[in-house]
């Protein structure tokens, strides 16, 4: 028999999102975008540089998709057809909303919004390393693939290992932050990306539980 939907949580995950989404929702109302995003760009330093932008990989297809194959291989009890399709659904239908509302919206970068190029802008901390994007900010890629990612993690965790969802949480909200860091997003860029991707996973990780295979338990008789 199908098992009834519910909705699929993991507290130490989900309960953080929620003081994201209400947070993030003040900062929105209350600051324009040029101070929020000023407020995490202009705060730098050297070491910062450096693990910054290695955090921003946390939320690229060329980290995500190699460590999701790894954990089907790597552990038994999701080694199924189950998880690989919950890991495509989980993962690919966000983005793919996520790119939607991008091409709609057409919003300038940061670099592009502040004339980076034609150096009105000496204020943006900024390195020759760092890809320089112009076009296509909102909503953040990166953001809503860190939380799609962290969050189909958090709601593959065993009960006695949950806790590890409030550190996917902080990795993935890392990944918001990074980007401002590098000057590739605003804020409303990745507070909507993290939405796409946290709440969007969380719904169909829910649909996909009723499909997911019930595991048979051998009756033994004395």
């Amino acid at each position: 028999m199908r098992n009834k939907i519910r909705i699929a949580y993991n507290p130490c995950f989900h309960l953080p999102l929620l003081a994201w989404m209400v947070i993030g929702g003040i900062l929105l109302l209350t600051f324009n975008k040029e101070v929020l995003f000023a407020s995490i760009n202009t705060h730098y330093s050297v070491p910062a540089d450096y693990v910054m932008y290695y955090i921003t990989w946390m939320g690229q297809p060329e980290v995500i998709i190699p460590t999701l194959i790894f954990l089907l291989l790597l552990i038994p009890s999701i080694r199924s057809g189950w998880f690989f399709l919950s890991a495509i659904v989980c993962n690919i239908t966000p983005l793919g909303i996520q790119q939607l509302l991008k091409r709609y919206f057409h919003h300038p970068r940061p670099l592009n919004y502040f004339h980076w190029t034609e150096h009105k802008a000496a204020w943006i901390h900024y390195l020759p390393q760092w890809p320089e994007l112009l076009r296509n900010s909102f909503p953040s890629g990166h953001s809503q693939g860190a939380f799609s990612f962290f969050c189909f993690l958090s709601l593959l965790l065993p009960a006695r290992y949950r806790w590890w969802g409030i550190v996917f949480f902080l990795c993935a909200l890392m990944v918001c932050y990074s980007r401002m860091y590098l000057a590739a997003h605003f804020f409303a860029d990745v507070y909507t990306g993290s939405l796409i991707g946290g709440i969007t996973t969380t719904l169909l990780f829910s649909v996909m539980e009723m499909f997911k295979p019930v595991k048979k338990i051998k009756k033994i008789i004395v």
